[in-house]
């Protein structure tokens, strides 16, 4: 079931689950598009009595395996403003994850030139001016250190300046910094093992807050809510 935590006529700010993909794909998964369009009545109707499928604008986009807060659009209009404002960097997008070890630094950022390889849906970290990359810009904050399940972990909040493939994973990998879970970019065995055992970690990324000026009033909004899953919960107790 969803997890509404804002609708008006324009938009609807909604929590995407982890492992749920950000709108439709090829492989007809479920998706949170189609669980928007549901719970707007799965149809709606206009005033000459027709049924239309309500309209969903997306916005940006999380990973499959990354949960937490998304905005998505209720009319056109809705959807061009909030589009505008990611082009223009108006819309702040921030993060909460755990890595395995810790910087070296309590408070950064991080500029790299990213190359996608569609093939293999991989992206790394290549010398600026290399032909397709694109900048990557990230700021960053240690909110704690401790340890979990024998290994030294940080917990860090991210502000996400540009919207890469897979950016925040590649980042922080490529400084020996691999996220929890992560067994793409990570070192699989040493990210996800318990004592005694092997588990499959799930990744410990969450989009914990987003701020953006509504579309119609211009009021500034921000939206929170902490991770409460997996590691997160375990990081905690």
């Amino acid at each position: 079931m969803l997890n509404i935590l804002f609708e008006d006529q324009s938009i609807i700010v909604a929590e995407k689950p982890a492992g749920l993909e950000s709108q439709a794909t090829r492989k007809l998964e479920p998706d949170m598009v189609s669980e928007i369009r549901n719970y707007i009545h799965k149809l709606s109707t206009d005033g000459r009595g027709k049924t239309r499928e309500p309209y969903v604008g997306v916005i940006h986009r999380l990973d499959k395996p990354v949960g937490g807060i998304m905005v998505y659009a209720r009319t056109r209009e809705a959807a061009a403003s909030l589009s505008r404002q990611v082009r223009e960097g108006r819309m702040d997008k921030y993060y909460l994850s755990i890595v395995c070890g810790k910087p070296v630094d309590n408070v950064g950022n991080f500029v790299d030139y990213l190359l996608k390889d569609e093939k293999s849906n991989y992206s790394r970290v290549v010398d600026k001016g290399t032909e397709g990359s694109r900048e990557a810009r990230l700021e960053y904050r240690l909110l704690s250190s401790g340890e979990l399940d024998g290994r030294e972990v940080s917990l860090v909040e991210i502000h996400l300046l540009t919207g890469r493939h897979h950016q925040i994973r590649v980042q922080f990998a490529s400084r020996g910094l691999p996220l929890l879970g992560d067994e793409k970019y990570g070192d699989g065995n040493l990210a996800n093992r318990r004592p005694g055992r092997f588990r499959r970690e799930p990744l410990a990324l969450y989009a914990w807050r987003l701020e953006f000026d509504h579309p119609v009033t211009g009021e500034r909004m921000k939206f929170e809510r902490r991770p409460d899953t997996g590691a997160f919960r375990r990081y905690g107790e």
